[in-house]
């Protein structure tokens, strides 16, 4: 019988041969600390731009001019309906209700709680969200019942030359 294959790969008679080589880096928990701290460190740093932007556009610094869009013609809207379009975007609905002859509204329709869709009921003067019976205040866009804790964003309107115009969304504040 051939012993080949038996025979131990190596000239100690056990497998700690590996255990202090020279030339090989030693992590100990010094080493480690150092190592996490550093990388903890190397993150903090990066994170700073995104950081900054954050805090500017949570602070409200960073006040967006949209460029004007118009709406609707003001002799398209009775007293007490409203007229759905996007604003800024083509893909942020909004709402816009005539309240008075003069008094316009407009608020982005996405509902602060799940942003489940915001509708005008013109018979009970109130915007409802129908996913969580969310109610708004059609004045302010605060909520007046369900679950939503935020107003919704208010778009600002113009009227000029019988055209009513979007031009910009007002900021939250707390």
């Amino acid at each position: 019988m051939n012993n080949k294959n038996n025979k131990i790969p190596f000239e100690e008679d056990n497998y700690t041969h590996n255990i202090q080589r020279n030339n090989e880096r030693m992590l100990d928990r010094r080493g480690f600390m150092k190592t996490l701290v550093g990388a903890a460190g190397l993150f903090a740093v990066s994170s700073l731009p995104w950081g900054a932007v954050a805090a500017k556009e949570l602070m409200g610094l960073a006040d967006k001019e949209y460029p004007r869009m118009k709406i609707a013609d003001v002799s398209d809207i009775a007293v007490g309906d409203s007229v759905k379009f996007t604003f800024p975007s083509e893909h942020d609905d909004a709402l816009l209700i005539r309240l008075g002859e003069n008094k316009y509204v407009a608020y982005q329709n996405a509902c602060t709680h799940l942003r489940c869709p915001v509708f005008w009921v013109k018979e009970e003067g109130e915007m409802i969200c129908p996913c969580h019976h969310g109610k708004f205040d059609v004045h302010t866009g605060a909520p007046t019942a369900g679950p939503p804790r935020r107003p919704l964003p208010e778009i600002q309107v113009k009227v000029e030359k019988g055209a009513i115009y979007a031009v910009r969304v007002k900021r939250y504040e707390a």
